[in-house]
């Protein structure tokens, strides 16, 4: 999976669970939510007020050592 900032949240811990970690260090501790599991990376980082491209490299780095 190619994660981007469009990537759904949910869809993204339904590939690989172990990305939340990358959420939670980010202040997404709302992860099981029903708005949290259908929101956009880049969504959810603007809520939060953290760098989606960041967060976005940082999942396809570990998905990619995977």
């Amino acid at each position: 999976m190619k994660v981007t900032k469009d990537s759904i949240i949910g869809e993204v811990l339904d590939f690989e669970p172990a990305t939340a970690q990358f959420f939670f260090e980010i202040g997404m501790h709302c992860l099981g939510c029903p708005s949290a599991r259908g929101e956009s990376i880049e969504d959810a980082c603007a809520v939060h007020g953290t760098d989606a491209d960041a967060l976005v490299a940082k999942i396809n780095a570990f998905l990619g050592e995977k």
